[in-house]
């Protein structure tokens, strides 16, 4: 099922789609967002589901550095904050990068994990995937914030 990726449209058609299925709950990357995990749990009691929220308020610099350390290739995708430029479009995360987006975050206040809207992310590859994705790209920057678009 596709969605418009309405604001509140969105966990209704997640909805729609997961009450088609056979399961017993769902498991989402909520670390701090309460609206996000509200809405969830709130969906997931109306379909009789357990929410499941692992990463639920753990430390960010700890989040991030497991993600690192444990070959996740995350790559950021977008950012509007400032300590973010345009060079950090399209860059993976790995121990150097985490570690000056780190220091960026401390000097201007953003969370390191990006769960402020900072920036954001696509995994493009893991331990739980088989392959890499290999992305063609475009940058779009206004001289404060940017995101990817891929071809």
């Amino acid at each position: 099922m596709r969605t418009q990726g309405i604001a509140e449209a969105e966990v209704e058609d997640l909805k729609v789609a997961l009450s088609k299925l056979k399961i017993d709950g769902i498991v989402s990357g909520a670390i701090r967002s309460d609206y996000q995990k509200t809405r969830l749990e709130r969906m997931c009691h109306e379909l009789d589901i357990v929410s499941f929220t692992p990463l639920w308020h753990q430390s960010s610099i700890s989040h991030m550095t497991n993600l690192v350390s444990n070959g996740f290739k995350v790559m950021i995708t977008g950012v509007s904050c400032e300590g973010l430029g345009s060079e950090w479009l399209g860059c993976i995360l790995d121990n150097d990068s985490l570690g000056e987006l780190s220091r960026l975050a401390d000097k201007y206040r953003f969370h390191v994990d990006g769960e402020g809207g900072e920036y954001e992310t696509l995994v493009i590859s893991g331990p739980h995937m088989k392959g890499e994705l290999n992305l063609d790209y475009q940058k779009h920057w206004d001289g404060v914030r940017g995101h990817l678009t891929f071809s």
